[in-house]
């Protein structure tokens, strides 16, 4: 599977434990890391020690830095490079997945998972949250708040890209008509 991973939330957790469950040697590829932005506002390494924490109890894992490179069919033969032969690939996103779906199974992420673990938040909703600097600890499991928290990655978050994030949520009206 290849994902953001930024930050890793409470939809995660059930996720990246059934890749590991599933699997006798599962990968998991941190989308976009040659990318720092208001959509991927922590560093590589970030993301591996919040992958790394949430699966501080597994070793069946190996995780993959997955560079964007703006050229889809350039990124499908990377892919392929860089995972090789797999049962399955897990993705939630079409793009992806019209890509692989000659080469591998796609399989979405909330097939791994029974229904009673499935939990609705992706991370454009705990970023928005961090932005205001309110709840997103709500929405991460507890060792990523804290490790979030001791770093203050939610105050550089806000002071980087708080703006930029809440301004997901302007509409633009329509502007005056003349009479």
């Amino acid at each position: 599977m290849v994902a953001r991973w930024r930050p890793v939330h409470l939809g995660h957790t059930p996720i990246l434990r059934a890749l590991c469950e599933r699997a006798s040697q599962a990968f998991v590829g941190i989308g976009s890391s040659n990318r720092y932005d208001f959509r991927n506002p922590f560093a590589l390494e970030e993301t591996t020690d919040m992958i790394r924490l949430t699966l501080a109890d597994r070793q069946n894992y190996i995780l993959i830095p997955v560079p964007d490179l703006d050229d889809g069919p350039r990124w499908r033969v990377m892919i392929m490079d860089l995972f090789g032969s797999l049962d399955l690939f897990v993705t939630d996103n079409p793009y992806v997945a019209s890509l692989l779906a000659e080469d591998y199974q796609i399989v979405r992420p909330v097939e791994l998972i029974p229904q009673d673990e499935r939990i609705a938040i992706d991370g454009t909703m705990v970023r928005k949250k961090m932005a205001r600097g309110d709840g997103w600890q709500d929405l991460v499991p507890k060792e990523i708040a804290d490790y979030i928290a001791t770093k203050h990655l939610d105050e550089r978050f806000r002071r980087e890209f708080g703006l930029q994030t809440l301004a997901l949520d302007v509409i633009v009206e329509d502007p005056p008509q003349d009479n």
